[in-house]
């Protein structure tokens, strides 16, 4: 596997979030324990303005200024103040652009996962947004880290085919529902829902 740089993410972001499917979410616990997934769906959110489901439509805030930072870094935030979320920040320092990481394939550490996740296994491990960032231990301490070194970050897999993408409107938003930014992998038993 490769780094990702910052020009991948420096990108505008309706561009970005289906280049990251296939791409590889890796967590390096303190123990060493590597934990692995192949990103299989997100969903990008614009920061200009347009996008009312956007956490950056209303401009910045304290709650979500590491959308606003340098592209390649991670932007964490509470969903309902009990789920933490981790989104990939993208286009220029500034922007308010970000995807997030709606579900992954684990390829490793899946016992670890599995007890991260309270005994969870195979597709429930990491098949939404909450469910990813607990079965990876990320939290709000992530929030703002860069994804492109480090213990938390995304690397592309080298000499692996383009997988099969999908779109759809976006899941579990009040505004902005409707607009087709969800992309996912097309068949993947791992994605957090088929579309309706």
């Amino acid at each position: 596997m490769s780094g990702l740089d910052r020009a991948f993410f420096a990108r505008p972001v309706l561009e970005v979030a289906p280049d990251l499917l296939g791409c590889r979410l890796v967590r390096v616990l303190p123990d060493r324990t590597r934990l692995v997934g192949r990103i299989v769906e997100v969903e990008a959110y614009l920061g200009d303005g347009s996008d009312a489901g956007s956490h950056s439509h209303r401009g910045q805030t304290r709650r979500n200024r590491s959308m606003f930072g340098p592209p390649g870094h991670f932007y964490v935030y509470l969903s309902h103040g009990l789920h933490a979320c981790a989104n990939l920040v993208c286009e220029p320092r500034g922007s308010g652009a970000a995807v997030l990481l709606r579900a992954v394939e684990p390829l490793a550490g899946e016992a670890r996962m599995s007890r991260l996740r309270g005994g969870r296994t195979e597709r429930e491990l990491t098949n939404g947004p909450g469910k990813l960032a607990q079965a990876f231990a990320i939290t709000l301490a992530d929030d703002g880290v860069s994804a492109l070194r480090g213990r938390l970050r995304v690397e592309r897999a080298r000499g692996e085919p383009r997988p099969a993408i999908a779109t759809s409107r976006r899941i579990g938003l009040g505004k902005g529902v409707e607009l087709p930014y969800r992309f996912f992998v097309r068949d993947s038993p791992f994605v957090s829902r088929t579309p309706g």
